[in-house]
């Protein structure tokens, strides 16, 4: 399901200078952005469908690479909304590389001359207390911000009574990931299998 969508330049502007923003928020990586990206592109402006948000996402993640490709999906999803879709011919198209370029540039640019910078002036100072102080602090807030992207993730499922599988084996992975040796991968893929079976 795609929207049908007149962006004018200062959209697009506001969409790259989002980005731009939320790259220097970006610690943890790109996904623990994406409950302001929901706010947003969904929320506030209406740019992209809850599905599409969501999808972005799962299929991004789901791809081999960097875990960042899911803005370059909702920048290809955001322009293909203002080119009316798959039918609009070349206009969809070029709208579609347009989002995905202005998404990755924004998400990429900021982050990278911070992250090149700093790390070379706290490699220097790697002994100082508050280099050592720093990196203690930002693991509860990286995985704080994880957590919100999760939570975010499954805001669609908060009915018990119908949802209570899919909670279940949740449980059941997390025990299995903290008393076990299984491999992520393997959960991955049983999750996989059990949801194409209809099961969850």
């Amino acid at each position: 399901m795609s929207l049908s969508l007149q962006l004018a330049w200062g959209d697009w502007v506001a969409f790259f200078n989002h980005f731009l923003s939320l790259s220097l928020l970006a610690v943890g990586g790109a996904i623990i952005t994406a409950p302001d990206m929901h706010r947003f592109l969904v929320d506030q402006n209406g740019w992209l469908t809850e599905q599409q948000f969501s999808s972005s996402i799962a299929l991004a993640q789901a791809s081999p690479g960097p875990n960042v490709l899911f803005v370059a999906v909702m920048g290809w999803n955001v322009g293909l909304n203002a080119g009316t879709g798959l039918g609009g011919g070349w206009m969809s198209v070029a709208l579609s590389g347009l989002g995905v370029f202005l998404s990755l540039l924004g998400i990429m640019l900021p982050s990278s001359v911070l992250t090149y910078t700093t790390t070379r002036w706290a490699h220097h100072h790697r002994d100082k207390r508050g280099i050592k102080a720093f990196k203690l602090g930002m693991a509860p807030v990286v995985i704080a911000l994880l957590v919100s992207t999760g939570w975010l993730l499954t805001a669609s499922h908060n009915n018990p009574a119908k949802d209570w599988p899919l909670w279940l084996l949740t449980l059941v992975s997390v025990l299995l990931v903290w008393r076990t040796r299984i491999h992520l991968l393997w959960l991955i893929g049983a999750g996989a299998i059990i949801g194409a079976l209809g099961w969850i």
